[in-house]
């Protein structure tokens, strides 16, 4: 089978077809199409940036549900394990400090009433969420898989955030990589903290021990290998986020 990684790292420097480049532009916003093709915007970077800020607006207010189901498809139209990429930001790979299973937990706080620190055992011992839905890249592709995990809105539950508590941040240990997502997103019965893949434990490459899933986002709102969800007041950025992409990040 392909290492899935080796694919990754071939793909990253080959150019976007003028397909998965307008794909980019329309769902990613200017600053991510041009921040794809190696250039920073130069004098129009504020601007690009001005263009991601309206993407963002016009995704919040109108196009933004809490309750619009993503597709499902039949296990038949799964993409291929050896087809389906992965990716992380870590170089090289076998740099990603991996932790033990029974070394991990996920540590929930912020402005909640009852910070707590769940470990895997704990998670899937919660009620479980399974789908299989086609995830969407911002470079154009688009593959099809099958995810199991527990609500981020059950576990939301359990800590109790309090009133002044309006997003959430997810950290991780791949080189700094974190999202911020607004709680009507993360409360989508379709967003989950994902432990398995196309029924089997999740594996290194497509996130252990513990991912971000929800198909109402683009790829690089799925954060891998968690370590933290805090709940904030002020929206947090993100990895790509702060270099222009739009902070929705929304399908």
């Amino acid at each position: 089978m392909t290492d899935p990684f080796e694919r990754e790292r071939l793909t990253a420097g080959a150019a976007l077809s003028r397909r998965g480049l307008l794909r980019l532009a329309l769902l990613g916003g200017g600053a991510a199409a041009l921040s794809a093709c190696g250039w920073d915007g130069g004098p129009l970077k504020p601007l690009l940036r001005g263009v991601s800020r309206v993407n963002d607006l016009v995704g919040e207010k109108v196009l933004l549900s809490g309750s619009r189901l993503a597709r499902q498809y039949p296990l038949s139209a799964r993409t291929p394990e050896d087809a389906y990429p992965a990716y992380m930001r870590t170089r090289p790979h076998a740099a990603l400090p991996v932790p033990e299973v029974g070394e991990w937990a996920l540590e929930v706080g912020g402005l909640v009433r009852k910070p707590m620190r769940l470990t895997r055992t704990m998670l899937e011992a919660m009620p479980p969420v399974t789908y299989t839905v086609k995830h969407y890249c911002v470079e154009g592709w688009t593959a099809i898989g099958t995810w199991t995990g527990v609500p981020v809105a059950s576990v939301a539950a359990l800590v109790e955030p309090t009133d002044e508590a309006r997003f959430l941040r997810f950290d991780s240990f791949d080189s700094g990589y974190y999202n911020g997502w607004d709680l009507k997103s993360a409360y989508h019965p379709q967003t989950i903290l994902a432990y398995a893949f196309n029924d089997r434990p999740l594996d290194v490459a497509h996130g252990f021990p513990l991912r971000l899933y929800a198909p109402i986002k683009l790829g690089y709102k799925l954060t891998k290998y968690l370590t933290a969800m805090t709940f904030t007041a002020e929206r947090p950025g993100g990895y790509w986020e702060d270099k222009g992409y739009p902070w929705l990040g929304g399908i």
